[in-house]
């Protein structure tokens, strides 16, 4: 089923993202991972790809498990900034014959030393064309930054360059994580504000792990509000005291949203089963 109808029939729903292994060694205890999460029964899953190959080749096989042998509709990520067009369309093939109909199209970060010019795409909105003129059957979703692309001169160009993109042909947007629900209030305003239409999915990252919590800062450029800071500070260095916290924080952001109008957020899981188990008990009666 495409996600776009899926989610309009449904008042509340939450989605998780999992991340397929990085080697054949882990094949076995991510696919479990992952299979335990879908066993829990979200709206949607999505599947991480990494550009270049790597974990790209798991990616479209990890979505047809756990669509077919979990029931659960499954959306594969699909980065193009290392990739060619014929690479892509390959993808897309694979993507069609594994059943997977929901695509997440992206740039992907540009590799240390990498020759951008030299490329088949420079951003996002190239790969959206190519996969609605390839097959416009696609449901094709996008990302967009409540806290403004690392790479972006400012909030207004990002948001001008997102419109391209939605334009384009993509059906609905995931943000990236953002741990201040004003943030994301006033960033949906801006966006309306530009014409963009389409459902926007706010992405929420539970931290559970103080060095996680770092390591995720420096790559997305996520800010993070004095009230968080204050949660790790205290409950950092205590594993089970800071994954308690984390939840419960992200479970209150979640809350706040449904409260808000939000009717579908998707959840950054980590691969981590119990998290997300931990998630749908706090929400359990607000989603039946």
């Amino acid at each position: 089923m495409k996600i776009s109808e899926l989610v309009e029939s449904r008042q509340y729903s939450v989605s998780f993202e999992v991340f397929p292994p990085k080697t054949e060694d882990t094949r076995e205890s991510v696919t479990q991972a992952a299979r335990q999460i879908a066993a829990l029964g979200p709206a949607f899953m999505s599947v991480t790809y990494g550009a270049g190959g790597g974990t790209s080749d798991y990616t479209a096989e990890i979505a047809r498990d756990l669509q077919e042998n979990c029931g659960v509709p499954m959306m594969a990520h699909l980065t193009c900034i290392t990739s060619s067009r014929e690479r892509i369309r390959s993808q897309l093939t694979l993507l069609r014959e594994k059943g997977v109909e929901n695509i997440l199209a992206l740039r992907g970060d540009i590799p240390e030393g990498f020759v951008l010019e030299r490329q088949s795409y420079h951003h996002a909105i190239e790969l959206v064309r190519d996969i609605k003129e390839l097959d416009p059957g696609f449901c094709v979703a996008g990302a967009c930054y409540p806290d403004t692309h690392p790479d972006a001169p400012s909030q207004k160009e990002d948001i001008r360059r997102l419109k391209e993109k939605v334009d384009a042909g993509m059906d609905f947007l995931i943000t990236q994580m953002f741990f201040d629900n004003p943030v994301f209030y006033s960033y949906m305003y801006k966006l309306r504000e530009a014409g963009i239409t389409v459902p926007v999915h706010p992405g929420i990252m539970p931290i559970c792990n103080a060095k996680v919590m770092k390591r995720t800062l420096k790559l997305s450029g996520t800010t993070l509000p004095e009230r968080f800071r204050r949660i790790l500070d205290t409950f950092g260095d205590t594993p089970d005291a800071m994954r308690q916290a984390g939840v419960a924080y992200a479970t209150d952001q979640i809350i706040d949203l449904f409260a808000n109008g939000i009717r579908s957020v998707h959840v950054y899981s980590m691969n981590n089963p119990d998290v997300a188990k931990a998630i749908l008990g706090n929400l359990s009666a607000i989603l039946s």
